[in-house]
């Protein structure tokens, strides 16, 4: 009978997708809490824990433009202005921008963003138990979409088993009763990692979502540099106010990552 396999086809579609969630899920949460717990973020830290490497490169230049020692044209060009870096990541900067002291905004992030300086601070925070390896990076988010498309197939194929002839004998409600089943445990596993895993972060660990909320209650409020670049580390580009800093990361050649 032809919608018997697609109700086995459904089946499998479903299993697959909501125990490669569970599995991510388990995996997100093994963390050590008492590492966690000993942790005190930095802006650069909690940067990468909102955006990864890309938003530790925004909020370098970000820092750098607010100091007035690297100037970001709203043509999107940024020209140094004070060759000293402070740390790695202003130093990763400044090198990308090269000798002649000038250059695209978009190349000179790309090239932060893979600096040494990026991967030792991924490295400390997976040691840390506050971000997630790089080989479950894309886990939970990935396998809340994968089962977001398993239902959208399971009700595709529950649509098409009752289009299709079927046995005399078996009602078209007991058929669409049986994908009703795949489709619920779809609906029940995205439910459950709504309320037990959501926000569903590419980056951080469990542990490591509590404390960039902790930070980001910490700093609500204020109005020093410091509470602006928690914001942008947290937020991104997005969070600037000022007109001719955001219009630098307005530019067409510039793309706000994905979180």
């Amino acid at each position: 009978m032809f919608w018997v396999l697609l109700l086995l086809l459904s089946w499998g579609v479903a299993g697959t997708a909501c125990t490669r969630l569970c599995l991510a899920a388990v995996r997100a949460a093994a963390v050590d809490e008492d590492a966690a717990r000993a942790h005190d973020l930095t802006l650069y830290e909690a940067a990468f824990l909102s955006g990864g490497p890309d938003r530790v490169a925004d909020l370098t230049l970000v820092s750098m433009a607010r100091q007035r020692r690297l100037l970001l044209a709203h043509t999107g060009w940024a020209t140094v202005v004070d060759p000293r870096g402070r740390d790695d990541m202003e130093r990763s900067v400044i090198g990308a921008i090269g000798p002649e002291g000038q250059s695209r905004i978009a190349p000179v992030r790309a090239a932060a963003a893979a600096a040494d300086a990026v991967r030792g601070i991924a490295d400390r925070l997976v040691s840390a138990g506050l971000a997630v390896p790089d080989g479950a990076r894309t886990t939970v988010a990935a396998g809340v979409r994968q089962v977001r498309l398993a239902a959208g197939v399971v009700l595709a194929l529950g649509v098409a088993a009752l289009l299709a002839p079927v046995p005399s004998d078996m009602p078209r409600d007991l058929v669409a009763l049986w994908f009703a089943l795949p489709l619920a445990l779809t609906l029940s596993c995205l439910a459950i990692a709504r309320v037990e895993v959501h926000p569903y972060s590419r980056w951080a660990s469990p542990a490591g979502q509590r404390l960039l909320g902790a930070l980001t209650r910490r700093t609500r409020g204020g109005g020093d540099d410091r509470t602006f670049l928690t914001s942008v580390a947290v937020r991104g580009v997005r969070a600037i106010g000022e007109p001719n800093l955001r219009a630098a990361f307005a530019h067409r050649e510039y793309h706000e990552p994905r979180d």
